[in-house]
Protein backbone atom coordinates (compact mmCIF):
# COMPACT_ATOMS: atom_id res chain seq x y z
CA UNK A 1 0.00 0.00 0.00
CA UNK A 2 1.16 3.57 -0.72
CA UNK A 3 -0.26 6.23 1.53
CA UNK A 4 0.40 10.42 1.19
CA UNK A 5 0.07 11.98 4.24
CA UNK A 6 -0.14 15.52 3.80
CA UNK A 7 -2.00 17.42 6.80
CA UNK A 8 -2.30 21.06 8.13
CA UNK A 9 -1.14 21.93 12.19
CA UNK A 10 -3.26 21.50 15.08
CA UNK A 11 -3.71 24.87 16.51
CA UNK A 12 -3.16 25.06 20.04
CA UNK A 13 -1.73 21.93 19.96
CA UNK A 14 0.47 20.03 16.90
CA UNK A 15 2.35 21.69 13.97
CA UNK A 16 2.05 20.22 10.61
CA UNK A 17 5.07 18.13 10.93
CA UNK A 18 4.25 16.80 14.08
CA UNK A 19 0.97 15.97 12.88
CA UNK A 20 2.94 13.74 9.74
CA UNK A 21 5.22 12.22 12.14
CA UNK A 22 2.39 11.32 14.75
CA UNK A 23 0.33 9.69 11.24
CA UNK A 24 3.80 7.75 9.87
CA UNK A 25 4.27 6.32 13.02
CA UNK A 26 0.43 5.20 13.44
CA UNK A 27 0.58 3.94 10.31
CA UNK A 28 3.90 2.00 10.60
CA UNK A 29 2.64 0.08 13.73
CA UNK A 30 -0.43 -1.81 11.79
CA UNK A 31 1.95 -2.55 8.50
CA UNK A 32 5.78 -1.65 8.37
CA UNK A 33 5.29 -2.42 4.97
CA UNK A 34 3.66 0.90 3.91
CA UNK A 35 5.19 3.05 1.36
CA UNK A 36 5.13 6.36 2.70
CA UNK A 37 5.03 9.56 1.11
CA UNK A 38 5.32 12.81 3.58
CA UNK A 39 4.69 16.73 2.41
CA UNK A 40 4.35 19.16 4.83
CA UNK A 41 1.49 21.65 3.81
CA UNK A 42 -0.14 24.69 4.79
CA UNK A 43 -2.86 26.55 3.61
CA UNK A 44 -1.19 29.79 3.97
CA UNK A 45 -1.75 30.24 7.29
CA UNK A 46 -0.08 29.03 10.26
CA UNK A 47 3.40 27.08 9.07
CA UNK A 48 3.68 29.19 5.84
CA UNK A 49 7.35 29.89 6.46
CA UNK A 50 8.23 26.44 7.53
CA UNK A 51 6.89 25.19 4.49
CA UNK A 52 8.23 27.55 2.20
CA UNK A 53 11.52 26.67 3.97
CA UNK A 54 11.56 23.14 3.48
CA UNK A 55 11.12 23.38 -0.37
CA UNK A 56 13.20 26.20 -0.65
CA UNK A 57 16.58 25.55 1.81
CA UNK A 58 18.81 28.25 0.10
CA UNK A 59 16.18 31.62 1.36
CA UNK A 60 17.94 33.61 3.90
CA UNK A 61 15.95 33.87 7.09
CA UNK A 62 15.75 37.54 8.16
CA UNK A 63 14.95 38.70 11.47
CA UNK A 64 13.35 42.24 12.42
CA UNK A 65 11.91 44.20 15.68
CA UNK A 66 8.15 44.94 15.09
CA UNK A 67 5.37 44.26 17.38
CA UNK A 68 2.69 41.79 18.18
CA UNK A 69 -1.36 42.15 18.08
CA UNK A 70 -0.87 44.18 20.89
CA UNK A 71 1.48 46.11 20.38
CA UNK A 72 4.06 44.69 22.59
CA UNK A 73 8.17 44.53 21.05
CA UNK A 74 8.69 41.02 19.15
CA UNK A 75 11.40 39.87 16.95
CA UNK A 76 9.45 38.04 13.61
CA UNK A 77 11.54 36.93 10.59
CA UNK A 78 10.79 36.73 6.88
CA UNK A 79 12.51 34.54 4.23
CA UNK A 80 14.47 36.47 1.24
CA UNK A 81 15.03 34.88 -1.67
CA UNK A 82 17.95 36.94 -3.19
CA UNK A 83 17.97 35.55 -7.06
CA UNK A 84 14.28 36.12 -7.47
CA UNK A 85 14.34 39.46 -5.39
CA UNK A 86 11.27 37.92 -3.40
CA UNK A 87 10.29 37.64 0.42
CA UNK A 88 7.89 35.51 2.45
CA UNK A 89 6.10 36.86 4.95
CA UNK A 90 3.84 35.06 7.99
CA UNK A 91 1.16 36.94 8.88
CA UNK A 92 0.63 34.47 12.09
CA UNK A 93 4.45 35.75 12.69
CA UNK A 94 3.44 39.08 14.36
CA UNK A 95 -0.01 38.95 13.95
CA UNK A 96 -1.26 35.58 15.30
CA UNK A 97 -3.61 34.46 17.86
CA UNK A 98 -0.49 31.86 19.35
CA UNK A 99 0.82 35.08 20.26
CA UNK A 100 -1.69 35.54 22.77
CA UNK A 101 -3.34 33.79 25.82
CA UNK A 102 -6.75 32.73 25.69
CA UNK A 103 -7.32 36.30 28.28
CA UNK A 104 -4.87 38.35 25.87
CA UNK A 105 -7.20 37.71 22.78
CA UNK A 106 -9.16 41.11 23.04
CA UNK A 107 -10.09 41.57 18.89
CA UNK A 108 -11.41 45.12 19.71
CA UNK A 109 -7.60 46.12 20.32
CA UNK A 110 -5.53 44.15 17.90
CA UNK A 111 -3.85 45.03 15.19
CA UNK A 112 -1.75 43.98 11.81
CA UNK A 113 0.80 46.76 12.78
CA UNK A 114 3.44 44.53 13.34
CA UNK A 115 2.95 42.43 10.09
CA UNK A 116 2.95 45.99 8.42
CA UNK A 117 6.60 46.66 9.72
CA UNK A 118 7.72 43.21 8.90
CA UNK A 119 6.66 44.07 5.08
CA UNK A 120 7.76 47.42 5.31
CA UNK A 121 11.43 46.17 6.72
CA UNK A 122 11.71 43.52 3.26
CA UNK A 123 10.89 46.59 0.78
CA UNK A 124 14.21 48.13 2.47
CA UNK A 125 16.11 44.67 1.25
CA UNK A 126 14.57 46.25 -2.35
CA UNK A 127 12.56 43.21 -3.01
CA UNK A 128 10.05 42.99 -6.01
CA UNK A 129 7.69 40.31 -4.76
CA UNK A 130 6.31 39.59 -1.72
CA UNK A 131 4.06 36.75 -0.77
CA UNK A 132 2.40 36.99 2.32
CA UNK A 133 0.84 34.25 4.18
CA UNK A 134 -2.78 34.87 5.59
CA UNK A 135 -4.58 32.92 8.51
CA UNK A 136 -3.78 32.29 11.99
CA UNK A 137 -4.74 36.03 13.04
CA UNK A 138 -5.20 37.28 15.97
CA UNK A 139 -7.22 40.32 14.38
CA UNK A 140 -10.43 41.81 12.50
CA UNK A 141 -9.47 44.78 11.52
CA UNK A 142 -9.36 44.59 7.97
CA UNK A 143 -6.05 44.95 7.57
CA UNK A 144 -5.73 48.80 8.93
CA UNK A 145 -2.63 47.94 10.66
CA UNK A 146 -0.49 46.79 7.73
CA UNK A 147 -2.23 49.87 5.75
CA UNK A 148 -0.74 52.25 8.87
CA UNK A 149 2.60 50.90 8.71
CA UNK A 150 3.21 51.42 5.01
CA UNK A 151 1.67 55.43 5.36
CA UNK A 152 -1.95 55.18 5.78
CA UNK A 153 -3.45 56.89 8.11
CA UNK A 154 -7.45 56.95 9.28
CA UNK A 155 -9.12 59.65 10.93
CA UNK A 156 -12.57 60.18 12.54
CA UNK A 157 -14.92 62.77 12.07
CA UNK A 158 -12.75 65.19 14.28
CA UNK A 159 -9.50 64.40 12.22
CA UNK A 160 -8.33 62.85 15.02
CA UNK A 161 -6.17 59.50 14.83
CA UNK A 162 -7.47 56.80 14.94
CA UNK A 163 -5.34 53.23 15.96
CA UNK A 164 -5.70 50.74 13.44
CA UNK A 165 -8.11 47.73 15.22
CA UNK A 166 -10.88 46.53 15.37
CA UNK A 167 -12.59 48.86 17.21
CA UNK A 168 -11.89 52.03 15.21
CA UNK A 169 -14.13 50.65 11.97
CA UNK A 170 -16.76 51.89 13.04
CA UNK A 171 -15.33 55.19 13.81
CA UNK A 172 -13.49 55.71 10.49
CA UNK A 173 -14.49 59.21 8.47
CA UNK A 174 -11.29 59.64 6.13
CA UNK A 175 -8.63 57.75 5.03
CA UNK A 176 -5.48 59.44 3.81
CA UNK A 177 -2.92 58.13 1.19
CA UNK A 178 1.06 57.90 1.82
CA UNK A 179 2.59 60.67 0.17
CA UNK A 180 4.77 57.70 -1.26
CA UNK A 181 3.45 54.39 -2.56
CA UNK A 182 5.97 52.26 -1.20
CA UNK A 183 4.51 49.21 -3.05
CA UNK A 184 4.82 51.58 -6.56
CA UNK A 185 7.15 49.52 -8.27
CA UNK A 186 6.38 46.01 -6.18
CA UNK A 187 3.81 42.99 -6.49
CA UNK A 188 2.09 41.65 -3.30
CA UNK A 189 0.11 38.63 -3.32
CA UNK A 190 -1.85 37.29 -0.63
CA UNK A 191 -2.27 33.30 -0.06
CA UNK A 192 -4.86 32.53 1.12
CA UNK A 193 -7.56 29.66 0.46
CA UNK A 194 -10.36 31.01 2.15
CA UNK A 195 -13.09 32.53 0.31
CA UNK A 196 -15.99 34.27 2.87
CA UNK A 197 -16.59 37.74 1.97
CA UNK A 198 -15.34 40.60 4.46
CA UNK A 199 -18.79 40.93 5.55
CA UNK A 200 -22.32 39.35 6.43
CA UNK A 201 -23.73 35.97 7.76
CA UNK A 202 -20.31 34.52 6.22
CA UNK A 203 -17.79 37.19 6.63
CA UNK A 204 -15.12 37.76 8.94
CA UNK A 205 -16.97 38.65 11.97
CA UNK A 206 -19.49 36.10 12.06
CA UNK A 207 -17.20 33.42 11.30
CA UNK A 208 -13.71 33.97 13.11
CA UNK A 209 -14.14 36.67 15.34
CA UNK A 210 -15.44 34.34 18.19
CA UNK A 211 -12.01 32.33 18.07
CA UNK A 212 -10.15 35.54 18.76
CA UNK A 213 -12.02 36.59 21.59
CA UNK A 214 -15.10 38.10 20.85
CA UNK A 215 -18.47 37.96 22.48
CA UNK A 216 -22.00 37.98 20.35
CA UNK A 217 -22.36 41.81 20.89
CA UNK A 218 -18.65 42.63 19.53
CA UNK A 219 -18.93 40.33 16.59
CA UNK A 220 -22.05 42.75 15.45
CA UNK A 221 -20.32 45.81 16.06
CA UNK A 222 -17.11 44.34 14.13
CA UNK A 223 -19.05 42.94 11.12
CA UNK A 224 -20.94 46.93 11.15
CA UNK A 225 -17.59 48.21 10.96
CA UNK A 226 -16.31 46.08 8.16
CA UNK A 227 -18.98 46.98 6.18
CA UNK A 228 -18.57 50.90 7.50
CA UNK A 229 -14.88 50.41 6.04
CA UNK A 230 -16.12 49.42 3.10
CA UNK A 231 -18.33 52.28 2.73
CA UNK A 232 -15.51 54.52 3.08
CA UNK A 233 -13.16 53.18 0.86
CA UNK A 234 -16.00 53.37 -1.93
CA UNK A 235 -16.55 56.96 -0.82
CA UNK A 236 -12.97 58.21 -1.22
CA UNK A 237 -11.36 55.46 -3.70
CA UNK A 238 -14.43 54.28 -5.57
CA UNK A 239 -13.55 50.95 -5.12
CA UNK A 240 -15.25 48.17 -2.68
CA UNK A 241 -14.15 44.67 -2.62
CA UNK A 242 -16.49 43.92 0.63
CA UNK A 243 -18.12 40.96 -1.30
CA UNK A 244 -15.38 40.23 -3.04
CA UNK A 245 -14.70 36.16 -2.40
CA UNK A 246 -11.36 35.98 0.04
CA UNK A 247 -11.78 39.53 1.18
CA UNK A 248 -12.45 38.09 4.70
CA UNK A 249 -9.55 36.39 5.41
CA UNK A 250 -7.91 36.96 8.42
CA UNK A 251 -10.11 39.21 10.13
CA UNK A 252 -10.51 41.29 6.51
CA UNK A 253 -6.70 41.47 6.24
CA UNK A 254 -7.19 40.49 2.58
CA UNK A 255 -9.62 43.15 1.94
CA UNK A 256 -7.50 45.77 3.17
CA UNK A 257 -4.05 44.05 0.93
CA UNK A 258 -6.41 44.54 -1.75
CA UNK A 259 -8.35 47.90 -1.07
CA UNK A 260 -5.05 49.72 0.35
CA UNK A 261 -2.07 48.05 -1.32
CA UNK A 262 -3.33 46.54 -4.80
CA UNK A 263 -2.72 42.95 -3.47
CA UNK A 264 -3.56 39.92 -5.44
CA UNK A 265 -5.12 36.78 -4.45
CA UNK A 266 -3.16 33.34 -4.92
CA UNK A 267 -4.86 30.07 -3.56
CA UNK A 268 -2.55 28.91 -1.02
CA UNK A 269 -3.04 24.96 -1.38
CA UNK A 270 -2.87 24.45 -4.90
CA UNK A 271 0.27 27.01 -4.67
CA UNK A 272 1.90 24.68 -1.68
CA UNK A 273 1.04 21.55 -4.19
CA UNK A 274 3.22 22.98 -7.15
CA UNK A 275 5.31 23.55 -4.13
CA UNK A 276 5.76 20.46 -2.54
CA UNK A 277 5.74 18.45 -5.79
CA UNK A 278 1.97 16.98 -4.48
CA UNK A 279 0.99 15.87 -8.36
CA UNK A 280 4.34 14.80 -9.77
CA UNK A 281 3.94 12.11 -6.55
CA UNK A 282 0.49 11.07 -7.79
CA UNK A 283 1.05 10.90 -11.38
CA UNK A 284 4.52 8.98 -10.53
CA UNK A 285 3.58 6.41 -7.72
CA UNK A 286 -0.09 5.12 -8.16
CA UNK A 287 -0.53 6.48 -4.39
CA UNK A 288 -3.77 4.11 -3.00
CA UNK A 289 -4.71 6.90 -0.01
CA UNK A 290 -4.19 10.28 1.19
CA UNK A 291 -4.21 11.17 4.85
CA UNK A 292 -4.85 14.51 5.29
CA UNK A 293 -6.33 16.70 8.80
CA UNK A 294 -6.60 19.94 10.81
CA UNK A 295 -7.90 20.57 14.14
CA UNK A 296 -11.16 21.54 13.05
CA UNK A 297 -13.17 20.23 10.38
CA UNK A 298 -16.35 21.96 10.20
CA UNK A 299 -18.62 24.98 7.82
CA UNK A 300 -15.16 26.56 7.57
CA UNK A 301 -13.07 23.41 6.01
CA UNK A 302 -15.78 24.12 3.08
CA UNK A 303 -14.22 27.41 2.53
CA UNK A 304 -10.68 26.62 1.42
CA UNK A 305 -8.99 25.03 4.19
CA UNK A 306 -5.95 22.89 3.55
CA UNK A 307 -8.06 19.62 3.41
CA UNK A 308 -10.82 20.84 0.91
CA UNK A 309 -8.03 21.88 -1.20
CA UNK A 310 -6.21 18.34 -1.01
CA UNK A 311 -9.60 17.09 -1.84
CA UNK A 312 -10.36 19.31 -5.17
CA UNK A 313 -6.19 18.32 -6.39
CA UNK A 314 -7.00 14.17 -5.38
CA UNK A 315 -10.28 14.38 -7.14
CA UNK A 316 -8.59 14.04 -10.76
CA UNK A 317 -6.73 11.12 -9.70
CA UNK A 318 -9.18 9.59 -8.18
CA UNK A 319 -7.40 8.59 -4.95
CA UNK A 320 -9.57 8.42 -1.64
CA UNK A 321 -8.95 10.71 1.11
CA UNK A 322 -9.57 10.84 4.86
CA UNK A 323 -8.87 13.12 7.54
CA UNK A 324 -8.00 13.15 11.22
CA UNK A 325 -9.09 16.15 13.19
CA UNK A 326 -9.32 17.50 16.54
CA UNK A 327 -13.22 17.50 16.54
CA UNK A 328 -15.22 17.18 13.72
CA UNK A 329 -18.63 18.80 13.37
CA UNK A 330 -19.92 17.78 10.38
CA UNK A 331 -22.13 14.89 9.41
CA UNK A 332 -21.35 11.92 7.47
CA UNK A 333 -23.30 13.20 4.83
CA UNK A 334 -21.75 16.45 4.61
CA UNK A 335 -18.12 15.24 4.90
CA UNK A 336 -19.12 13.01 1.78
CA UNK A 337 -20.01 15.77 0.40
CA UNK A 338 -16.76 17.92 0.52
CA UNK A 339 -15.33 14.43 -0.57
CA UNK A 340 -13.60 13.26 2.04
CA UNK A 341 -14.06 9.02 2.82
CA UNK A 342 -13.88 9.48 6.25
CA UNK A 343 -13.08 11.22 8.84
CA UNK A 344 -11.35 10.53 12.39
CA UNK A 345 -11.66 12.66 15.42
CA UNK A 346 -9.23 12.71 17.99
CA UNK A 347 -12.19 13.55 21.09
CA UNK A 348 -14.22 11.64 22.57
CA UNK A 349 -17.20 12.31 24.70
CA UNK A 350 -16.29 9.76 27.89
CA UNK A 351 -12.78 12.09 27.95
CA UNK A 352 -11.19 13.89 30.76
CA UNK A 353 -11.39 17.88 29.62
CA UNK A 354 -8.63 18.89 27.25
CA UNK A 355 -8.17 15.22 27.18
CA UNK A 356 -7.57 15.56 23.31
CA UNK A 357 -5.57 18.33 23.54
CA UNK A 358 -2.52 16.90 25.98
CA UNK A 359 -2.30 13.59 24.25
CA UNK A 360 -2.47 14.51 20.90
CA UNK A 361 0.13 12.52 19.21
CA UNK A 362 -0.78 9.48 20.54
CA UNK A 363 -4.51 9.87 19.68
CA UNK A 364 -3.05 11.22 15.91
CA UNK A 365 -1.40 7.91 15.86
CA UNK A 366 -4.28 5.09 16.87
CA UNK A 367 -6.71 7.49 14.60
CA UNK A 368 -4.16 6.89 11.89
CA UNK A 369 -3.86 2.97 12.34
CA UNK A 370 -7.72 2.89 12.75
CA UNK A 371 -7.91 4.70 9.52
CA UNK A 372 -5.04 1.59 7.68
CA UNK A 373 -7.03 -1.23 9.65
CA UNK A 374 -10.66 -0.21 7.86
CA UNK A 375 -9.00 -0.64 4.13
Amino acid sequence: MKVLIIPDGFKDSLSAAQVAAAIKTGIQDVNPDTQLFEMLASDGGDGFLNVISHYKPDLNSISCQTTDPLGRDLIAYYLYDMKEQAAYVELAGASGIELLTQEERRVMETSTLGTGTVIKNALHQGVKHIYLGLGGSATNEAGMGIAHALGYRFLDVYDNELKPCGGSLNLVAKIIKPKKNLLESVQLTAVNDVQNPLYGPEGAAYTYAKQKGASPLQIQVLDSGLRHLDQQVAKFFGISFGEFPGTGAAGGTAYGLKAFLNAEFKQGTPFMLQLSGFHEILEEHNVDVIITGEGRIDNQTRHGKLVSGVVAAAKSFKVPVYAICGRNFLSEEEYSDLGLAGVEELYRPDQPEGYSFTHAPELVQQRAAEIINSL
